[in-house]
């Protein structure tokens, strides 16, 4: 029936100008619909991607910090005399190949009592390349004390398709940070 309908359509368009005829032709829809749906949905799958890519990075980099403190909080960083730099190297072994080891910016201070402990997000400050210029501290403290640790990392963002962007830095990255507050163990 549907063959029956064509040739009666196609047959009506015969004798119509070359315009009609034209509107009516159906070859190239396929190609055209696929035009216009493909590049929305292109993106769409990109921005899902990085998406995906930054909170699993997110979620690495918290598995990592709870593990790395309980090197501090157990006292080994502090008996073994554990550098920043050691500390760092401690943390960037068990990231797996997700990040860049020398990107780390740990931050570790100690504190008095659980009300004075600082868990804000420091202000990063640029210079003209784009690199931090912040200086970091590392105090791991005494048995008893009450320890932050802080670990943060500068994530590339690749691009927003359809103006989705996951960067919160002024130079286009994202800042992701894990921070783990503790009490040192006596040790």
């Amino acid at each position: 029936m549907l063959v029956a309908l064509r040739d009666a359509l196609g047959r009506g368009a015969a004798g119509a100008g070359p315009c009609k005829s034209l509107a009516r032709s159906e070859s190239g829809a396929t190609t055209v619909e696929f035009a216009l749906v493909a590049a929305p949905f292109i993106a769409l799958l990109v921005g899902l991607f990085q998406t995906a890519l930054v909170f699993f990075a997110g979620r690495v980099l918290d598995e990592t910090v709870e593990q790395a403190s309980r090197y501090i909080m157990t006292g080994q960083a502090q008996t073994g005399n554990v550098t920043a730099a050691g500390f760092a190297t401690y943390v960037c072994a068990n990231t797996f190949a997700l990040f860049t080891c020398g990107k780390f910016m740990i931050n570790v201070q100690n504190y008095g009592s659980f009300a004075a402990a600082s868990t804000a997000t420091p202000t990063l400050s640029f210079d003209a390349n784009g690199n931090v210029t912040n200086s970091w501290a590392y105090n791991t403290g005494n048995p008893g004390d009450i320890v932050v640790v802080q670990v943060m990392y500068q994530w590339p963002v690749l691009f927003g398709p359809l103006s989705f962007s996951l960067s919160n830095l002024s130079n286009g990255n994202r800042l992701l940070m894990s921070t783990a507050v503790f009490k040192n163990e006596p040790y």
